[in-house]
């Protein structure tokens, strides 16, 4: 089974995630994390650190852009969600296996396409890591439900 050997670590100082395989570098893909800062207090829009695992992996087989709200995609006629912050193309929802963030899944903290594709690289989600839309839907297939996550400062 590929997640027992498959790791994806974030840091946030420099916006990067590296998929590893077996401790060699698999991928490496520019992030944004929060534009708040680092924490796991519930509202706070601030993207939690330590370590998670892949809880559910939400999107397979939706096309490149499909608009997710409350992680159901968007048909053609419905209309775009209120926030300017969309989730799109696939979801990686995490969960938190530390006491300080074990409340990572229930503030919906996802590893997720953007529309804001030209501010990967510097923080600006709301508590979430953003991808470029092609680089989710890459990573969507490299790894599977459980794989560990490491989010770092």
């Amino acid at each position: 089974m590929k997640s027992s050997q498959t790791q994806i670590d974030i840091s946030l100082r420099d916006q990067k995630l590296v998929v590893l395989r077996d401790g060699e570098t698999l991928r490496t893909y520019p992030v944004s994390s929060s534009r708040f800062g680092i924490g796991s207090e519930e509202g706070s829009m601030k993207t939690p650190i330590g370590h998670f695992q892949v809880g559910k992996k939400i999107g397979h087989d939706m096309p490149s852009g499909t608009i997710f709200k409350s992680r159901v995609p968007l048909r053609a006629d419905d209309p775009p969600p209120e926030t300017e912050d969309w989730v799109t193309s696939r979801i990686l929802w995490l969960d938190g296996m530390q006491e300080h963030n074990s409340n990572t899944r229930d503030r919906f903290i996802y590893i997720h396409g953007t529309k804001h594709e030209d501010k990967i690289g510097r923080p600006d989600s709301h508590g979430c890591i953003r991808m470029r839309n092609e680089d989710v839907i890459e990573l969507f297939q490299l790894v599977d439900e459980g794989t560990p996550v490491l989010i770092s400062e």
